[in-house]
């Protein structure tokens, strides 16, 4: 396959993956990396592939594809970071960040930057260090305005989005429901299905904070039928746990245990570990709710083993990373420490791998 019909299959692709014929899109672009012997069109059908992956919470195969592409670039460690993110692999996918935003920082790549602070907006939200959960996407806002004339709208749509999971998870929901509300009108201008999705789970979540459960459950239901329409099952996992949170506030708990099987089978197929780990907390919940001793310690277990696999622990205290809000501080190695463990002991290497601790990283 010579350079034109390779531009002409992946336009091709773009056009089904446009029309949310997702599948017919992916099957095109991998007879392109199959067939074509441009290189240029190579390295471009595989940013599709992986973009395409991402979406549909399809980690493991983003990982096959950053590990046939033709160069190492700040665009690879940072789909690569994501990957390991959707796997709950937080090490390597911190590790990953870090190397795109140097990557970006050395070559002024300001749109690479912004999309690396909205990846670690989501990091740090997911193991609950709220204040860099901020702090990044707010940071990626300031380059969108700084220098975002020509860009798409969509890099200050996901800005806004990350800003509004922050501020929601601070108990800002003012300004979380103002955030989200300005993504949701830049995704529905552009058809953009998977924000569209992303936020109205995220209005759901703000409803539920605000425990109006019954304006929560039609969000969460519009949300999970774009998930399943684009194939994105972390995002129905996200959903399921969001639904099951308002079924415990209605202490409908066995309707609970039911929207966990689901969420649990998803998580499984998925690798996703975190998920996981917050089903088998609520589980915890509703079992000793219950009153159910032998279901509440197989639970109590399972959720010591994924934090156990997961590393989600400071190696200082000992304590788990991951349950409560808490300022975290990552070392060069990019193992992460409570920063008021690091700032009462000091070290001169990481605890956890003994590297030495020469300056601090990006993130």
């Amino acid at each position: 396959m010579g350079q034109d019909q390779t531009k002409q299959q992946i336009e091709k692709g773009l056009h089904l993956y446009q029309s949310n014929q997702t599948e017919k899109a992916l099957r095109v672009w991998m007879r392109v990396l199959e067939k074509s012997a441009d290189p240029a069109g190579r390295f471009r059908v595989l940013g599709c592939l992986i973009t395409a992956h991402a979406e549909m919470g399809r980690y493991k195969d983003m990982l096959k594809g950053t590990t046939v592409s033709l160069q190492l670039n700040g665009q690879v460690s940072l789909s690569m970071g994501n990957a390991f993110l959707g796997l709950s692999i937080f090490q390597k996918a911190l590790e990953c960040f870090e190397k795109a935003l140097r990557y970006a920082h050395n070559n002024d790549d300001k749109m690479l930057e912004c999309r690396v602070c909205c990846s670690l907006g989501n990091f740090y939200a997911q193991i609950k260090d709220y204040e860099k959960a901020l702090f990044f996407p707010c940071k990626a806002a300031e380059l969108v305005n700084d220098y975002g004339k020509g860009w798409s709208l969509k890099y200050r749509a996901m800005s806004q989005y990350h800003m509004a999971v922050a501020y929601r998870k601070l108990g800002r929901l003012a300004d979380a429901m103002d955030c989200c509300e300005e993504s949701m009108k830049i995704a529905l201008q552009h058809g953009d299905r998977p924000l569209q999705a992303l936020c109205l789970l995220c209005f759901a979540d703000i409803h539920r904070s605000r425990k109006d459960v019954q304006t929560a459950f039609p969000r969460y239901d519009s949300s999970m039928s774009i998930m399943t329409e684009i194939g994105n099952r972390l995002g129905l996992v996200q959903v399921l746990l969001g639904m099951t949170k308002c079924w415990m506030i209605q202490k409908e708990l066995d309707k609970a245990l039911e929207s966990i099987e689901k969420a649990q089978e998803l998580a499984e197929g998925l690798g996703n570990k975190l998920g996981l780990l917050k089903l088998h907390c609520l589980c915890e919940r509703i079992y000793r709710t219950k009153g159910q001793q032998r279901e509440l310690r197989d639970h109590v277990v399972k959720f010591h083993e994924c934090v156990e696999e997961m590393e989600l622990y400071c190696g200082m205290c000992g304590e788990s990373i991951g349950e409560k809000n808490n300022q975290l501080q990552a070392l060069p190695c990019s193992h992460f420490f409570h920063l008021k463990c690091l700032q009462t002991n000091g070290t001169r290497g990481c605890p956890n791998c003994r590297r030495l601790s020469v300056k601090p990283g990006y993130v």
